[in-house]
């Protein structure tokens, strides 16, 4: 089940602030950008993160989900943290400098 406009609309909202974090439609679902560095996406309706040892830190005890059938597991961001903005941007924070530099584009 793609996941809805509505959705990613609230999530992005909820970064207030954080002009960084860009979304690209990707097969109906979105991958999050910060900086230019992919940090997570919303699947199914589900805002899932990368599991660097950052977002492992500041969401213990979270469940590992895969975004699709294949991927490796993200950890998933409850519906209360993503209504915390200052939350989110702590674990924003947190995360980029774990986060591999964007690939240079081939020309």
């Amino acid at each position: 089940m793609p996941s809805s406009e509505k959705f990613r609309d609230h999530v992005l909202q909820q970064f207030k602030g954080e002009l960084r974090v860009t979304t690209r439609k990707m097969m109906g679902e979105y991958i999050l950008y910060a900086d230019g560095k992919i940090f997570g996406g919303i699947y199914d309706d589900r805002l899932l993160v990368k599991p660097v040892p950052a977002a492992v830190a500041m969401l213990p005890g979270a469940k590992k989900q895969l975004p699709y059938e294949g991927a490796k597991p993200m950890l998933r961001v409850t519906s209360e943290q993503i209504e915390d903005c200052e939350f989110l941007a702590k674990l924003l924070d947190a995360m980029l400098p774990e986060l591999p530099a964007p690939k240079a584009k081939k020309k």
